[in-house]
């Protein structure tokens, strides 16, 4: 039986297969409180400056929603051929993700079985500056 992280990963890899059936593709999701699970992709803007992270317009659509974020996901791939990889959220993914607390789970490496390892997001901003004002 599929645990929800696996469907996750699923999802996100669909959306991947979609979007780039060919050469370079990425793109992140979430897993929401309720189950669901949201994706989403960087478009490939004429101005490069105007790229956005590709979790964003999940986190976006998940704000929209209402819905507390549990799990995040973001997968990369070099070419149609290769493996996917997993990309741990830059700062400022951290700094979105901080919307639905400290427990949020992060998508950091492959474990050897091949598992996707998550851990909270605390543990990848232990300094966080907002500590401060707790």
């Amino acid at each position: 039986m599929q645990t929800k992280t696996d469907k996750l990963f699923d999802a996100v890899k669909k959306t991947i297969d979609d979007h780039y059936p060919a050469g370079w593709g990425g793109a992140g999701g979430v897993l929401l409180e309720n189950g669901d699970i949201l994706t989403s992709i960087s478009p490939e803007f004429p101005n490069a400056a105007s790229s956005v992270c590709m979790e964003l317009g999940s986190y976006i659509q998940a704000a929209t929603l209402r819905q507390q974020v549990t799990h995040t996901l973001c997968l990369v791939r070099e070419n149609e051929h290769d493996s996917l990889t997993v990309l741990t959220p830059c700062g400022i993914c951290q700094e979105r993700l901080d919307l639905w607390g400290k427990t949020t789970q992060c998508g950091i490496d492959t474990l050897p079985n091949g598992e996707i390892h998550y851990i909270p997001l605390a543990d990848l901003q232990p300094f966080h500056w907002s500590e401060v004002y707790q």
